[in-house]
Parts: structure tokens; sequence; C-alpha cells
């Protein structure tokens, strides 16, 4: 009773002093909580959700400022060539990435994790390809080629390397099906921006030139359409962060899905 009094009093106080105490509590359901965090929404242990800003723009910020800086140069755009002149666009963009990385590890939103992480990787490493300083192809150096990148090993070597790429996306594109389709299509697309390159730089190596440019191009289509897609879930995840009234639709694809917002000692019980 005279806890109860104590609030009430302590209430009183309060609206004499012209404060308010207001109780508030983070609650979504799981199809906006995918679209905000581009995860299935699972139980956290913690609060973190709440205390913490959404990291997932951040890092597609990144992703995407480097996916369209690229495209466009290997389209050729402006009679853009090489990929030196933006080597600093992926490497900081890469940093928001590992920014976004960690915070959503924190954040325990696993597979918007894996994906900043898997993203941020590949261009830094793709970066130091890239960057003269290094003279990466100094070894496949001839006195016909002084620079080394045209020979057939140095291009292999990248056409093996995006390969691999190519496999990796491929296996995580199948759990992107449990997000929305905007998200699955970025993967899917870049499954085949990773083989067309692939297939770019096999030419290379090749000495089919004419080939190369035709799939370099393409390539760039390709990674341009990702961008795009990459771009509109960031303006529809900032635009839910924001509450701004913005009904762009994503094609959740979660609800075709068991529901995942549940403990695993629960489902084991099951």
């Amino acid at each position: 009773m005279s806890h109860q009094n104590g609030q009430n009093g302590s209430s009183v106080l309060d609206e004499e002093k012209g404060l308010n105490r207001t109780q508030t509590a983070v609650t979504m359901s799981p199809e906006m909580f995918e679209k905000l965090y581009l995860t299935p929404k699972v139980p956290h242990v913690g609060d973190n959700i709440k205390r913490f800003a959404n990291p997932t723009p951040l890092g597609f910020i990144g992703f995407v400022i480097a996916s369209f800086s690229f495209s466009m140069i290997l389209m050729g755009w402006g009679g853009a060539s090489g990929a030196t002149p933006i080597v600093g666009i992926f490497i900081f963009g890469a940093m928001l990435l590992v920014f976004g990385f960690i915070f959503e590890w924190i954040m325990g939103n696993f597979f918007s994790m894996i994906s900043m992480g898997l993203f941020a990787t590949f261009w830094l490493s793709f970066a130091l390809l890239q960057l003269p300083t290094l003279d990466l192809s100094a070894p496949y150096i001839t006195e016909a080629d002084p620079t080394g990148t045209g020979a057939k090993a140095f291009n292999a070597g990248l056409a093996l390397y995006l390969i691999v790429w190519g496999f990796i996306i491929f296996s995580f594109a199948f759990f992107s099906l449990k997000t929305n389709v905007a998200f699955a299509s970025i993967y899917i697309l870049l499954i085949a921006f990773a083989f067309v390159m692939s297939g770019c730089y096999w030419r290379l190596a090749n000495a089919d030139v004419p080939g190369a440019i035709t799939l370099q191009k393409t390539g760039g289509a390709i990674l341009f359409a990702v961008a795009v897609i990459g771009w509109y879930l960031t303006m529809v995840i900032v635009a839910g962060e924001m509450r701004v009234n913005l009904p762009l639709p994503v094609g959740d694809l979660s609800r075709f899905w068991p529901d995942s917002n549940k403990d695993l000692a629960d489902e084991k019980r099951e």
C-alpha cells in the first residue's frame, strides 16, 4: 500500500514539475523485423535491438556506393576504364560494411551479419587487386606485356577467384529466400555477376579481347541492377526507421516459411 502511495506521490510531483514519465516498448511483427533488418526474426538474449540504432542501412550504403561506381566503370560510361580511380570507395565502402557487420553481430542479427561480412570481404579483396602500389601483376611481366595484366596465368587466377565467389554467394542465396524478394534478388544477381565476370577474365586469358569487353559490360549492367535494388532497400529501411509513411513493397517471403520467432528449445520440444 505504501509502495503504491509512493508511486502516486511521485507521479503527482512529476506532474507539478511539468514532467511526464513514459514507458516505451518496441514490438514488431516478424514481417516488419525482416524488412528493417533483412534477417528472419528470432529470439534475442538481451534488449540490444531496443537500445541501439539499426546498423543495416549503414552497411548497405557502403555496398551500394561501391556497386554503383564500379558498375558504371565496367560499362564504360563517359569513357571510364579501370577501377584504380575508385579504389578508395571500395575500401571505405567496405569499412561501412565492417562497421555494419560488427553491430549486426552485437544485436544478434545473424543473416545480415553474414551478408555484410561477405560483401566487405569481397570489396576489400577486390580493392587490393586494383591498388597500383601493390603491383600484383609484376611476376607476369614480359617484353610483349610490360604490365603483366594480359598474361594468361594472371587472368586465369582472377577468373578462378570470381568462380569461388560465385559459389559462395550461391550457397547463401538459398537462405536469402527466407527474407524478401528484393534482398534475394540481390543475391541472385550477384551470382550472375560473379560468373559473367569470371567469363570475362577467361576470355582475356585466351586473348579474346572483344568477347571480354562484351562480358565486362554485361557484368556492369548486372551490378548496376544490384545497386539500384540495394539503394531501394536502403531507402525502405531508412523510411521505416524514420517513421515516414512510404508504402514501398519489398516482397516479404518470410510468410512462406515456418515461424522462426521462437526459441530453439521450444522447437526441440515440438
